[in-house]
């Protein structure tokens, strides 16, 4: 398949005004990113998506338990993804993760797929892959999941600090969407003098870390889509300012204050 990239809104998720523009003949699906674990917009991409009969797979990677309208993300699309990589919201010990799906038809594509291809030992079906979950990691993620509510409203508490705590006018804060709940997977701020900041941070002890510094298609895996700099001058933008702060379980009111108070003392 040839990916299409659409610009993101100002909550760094796909922008919906900009969807219907980038779908051709050829269109198959709309695969959505609640980026950094806030929802994307999902009932106009719904609406979108059955006006042109398309799938729509949700990438929940970093948003497990995050919100649109009361409802969980993930069982929007005809597929939700997760990710139960360690640095996750629900982590394992491993690399791990979980399709979830209403539709019966793909749940048993989707299970031979991950099975070799095949729903009985040496009976191929298809082309698969070995991408079963084990069970240690199962055990451990059933045992966390309890606790993943507590885990996201501590982050969300370690976020709304940062909102109130962070004052300087040169640094741009992530902006929250009504009817969302965002699980806060990472706090990005933006700033135009990002590596002095970096820099900066570092001096005083708080690490940083840039999600992500090179947009998909100006990486070499989509060098053949031909697309140079300047096609995408919004990702492009976001891709040279934004930085994430410290967000982590356990993390302490004066480690927060810290790290607001040098932000604050940050300056052109």
């Amino acid at each position: 398949a040839t990916p299409i990239f659409v610009e993101p809104d100002e909550c760094y998720n796909l922008d919906v005004s900009k969807i219907e523009r980038a779908i051709t003949e050829r269109t198959k699906a709309i695969m959505v990113v609640h980026l950094y674990g806030q929802p994307a917009d999902m009932l106009p991409i719904m609406q979108i998506a059955k006006k042109y009969h398309l799938k729509v797979i949700e990438d929940c990677a970093q948003a497990h338990g995050a919100e649109y309208r009361g409802k969980k993300v993930g069982v929007f699309g005809d597929f939700g993804c997760f990710s139960f990589y360690p640095t996750k919201n629900l982590g394992g010990f491993g690399d791990g993760g979980a399709l979830v799906t209403n539709n019966d038809v793909l749940m048993k594509e989707a299970k031979i797929y991950r099975n070799y291809g095949s729903e009985r030992k040496y009976h191929n079906q298809m082309v698969g892959i070995n991408s079963r979950l084990d069970e240690i990691q199962a055990g451990l993620l059933r045992v966390k999941l309890k606790y993943l509510d507590d885990l996201n409203r501590e982050r969300q508490h370690i976020a709304e600090s940062y909102l109130k705590g962070i004052c300087n006018t040169n640094i741009i804060l992530p902006k929250k969407k009504q009817d969302c709940s965002s699980v806060w997977h990472q706090f990005v701020i933006r700033s135009g003098r990002r590596e002095k900041l970096v820099e900066y941070l570092d001096r005083l002890g708080v690490h940083s870390m840039i999600h992500y510094p090179i947009p998909p298609h100006l990486s070499e895996a989509y060098r053949y889509l031909n697309m140079g700099t300047g096609t995408l001058p919004i990702t492009e933008c976001y891709a040279e300012e934004v930085l994430s702060l410290p967000i982590y379980n356990g993390m302490t009111e004066e480690e927060l204050s810290y790290v607001s108070d040098c932000i604050n003392n940050f300056s052109i």
